[in-house]
């Protein structure tokens, strides 16, 4: 496993960590909770320090869950625990509420269920439209200094959300979506981490499953998986996606021996500003490839031909917006 620095926390991370969306079961079709403990738990055995999490994953259940398999691991100072708030809940609907209050009030609830007295990596799932930024930092900068957070981090944030930020309190992380064929972040926020020391933790590794090279065109998805809204899986564009995964795995194949969930992982850790690649899993199996990405690398030359084959098959591109949750609202208009 390769390891790099985190700011604000003491200890080195993983460069592949833990994403637990699927843990949580919500947008995924449901969640088994025995495998889940094991997934974690393995991903421990193969040198995997850094578990992200939040509390809308689930509604709490993928937290749960953590904290279960890291009380059952018994050594909470060897994991790099990173979690979220600013998203609330009702009826099954995800809300953004990034108030002072709700971030106070959800830092409990996080701790209880991971049961832990301190999160290492305390992060803002979405900017909130309805708050100014600098309550929710001042909210952050409360809990550092009392102890219960060891870094401060967002995700989802532009170039301006984060400056008002750190004009706030410090900054040491940002969360963005970033893997093969989600690359929005590439002409701005990505080099403006890199600049400013920010150590990124990108989310969407393998883009919901594409880029693991077990998506067919007759997969289908079942309940509420986040993949039946995904505009990637629809027609048009999933056969040309499809198209393109079968194309990159074919290039890896002849130029590395890998397959493309090999490429894909290794090409984010290869690129200049990314901190930690985050892999989602949910059964132990789903760990099997990670060996395989450690211990090589991917040139300029590589890249470009990667960018060509993405070029020449996907068309229409499109990013993951989708998946933004909605501001707070009622038949009165805006609400805080």
């Amino acid at each position: 496993m390769e390891y790099v620095k985190v700011n604000g926390i003491d200890r080195e991370a993983s460069r592949i960590g833990l994403g637990t969306w699927a843990i949580g079961g919500w947008m995924w079709g449901g969640s088994d909770a025995e495998s889940s403990v094991q997934t974690i738990l393995t991903s421990f055995e193969l040198g995997i320090n850094l578990v992200d999490t939040a509390p809308a994953y689930g509604m709490g259940m993928a937290e749960e869950i953590v904290g279960k398999a890291i009380t059952e691991f018994g050594a909470r100072a060897q994991i790099v625990i990173a979690t979220k708030a600013g998203l609330e809940w009702k009826d099954g609907d995800v809300r953004r509420n990034s108030t002072k209050e709700r971030i106070v009030h959800e830092i409990e609830d996080s701790l209880r269920r991971l049961q832990t007295d301190y999160i290492d990596i305390y992060q803002i799932h979405w900017p909130d439209p309805l708050v100014p930024v600098e309550e929710t930092a001042e909210a952050m900068r409360q809990l550092y200094n009392q102890g219960k957070i060891r870094a401060i981090g967002v995700s989802n944030y532009s170039i301006e959300q984060i400056e008002l930020f750190r004009a706030a309190a410090p900054l040491d992380t940002a969360q963005p979506p970033y893997n093969l064929f989600e690359r929005d972040i590439e002409p701005d926020v990505l080099p403006f981490c890199r600049q400013q020391s920010i150590t990124t933790l990108v989310y969407g590794a393998l883009c919901r499953g594409l880029l693991s090279g077990k998506m067919r065109p007759d997969t289908r998805f079942v309940g509420d998986d986040v993949r039946k809204i995904d505009p990637k899986f629809q027609p048009p564009r999933y056969p040309r996606y499809l198209r393109a995964v079968e194309r990159l795995d074919q290039f890896a194949r002849k130029h590395y021996g890998k397959r493309v969930i090999h490429l894909a992982v290794r090409w984010l850790l290869d690129q200049p500003g990314v901190g930690v690649a985050l892999w989602g899993a949910r059964r132990p199996e789903q760990l099997n490839a990670i060996d395989e990405v450690i211990g090589w690398s991917i040139d300029e030359a590589a890249c470009s031909a990667i960018d060509r084959i993405i070029g020449e098959t996907v068309m229409d591109p499109v990013g993951p917006q989708f998946m933004a949750p909605p501001a707070r609202k009622n038949c009165g208009g805006l609400e805080r």
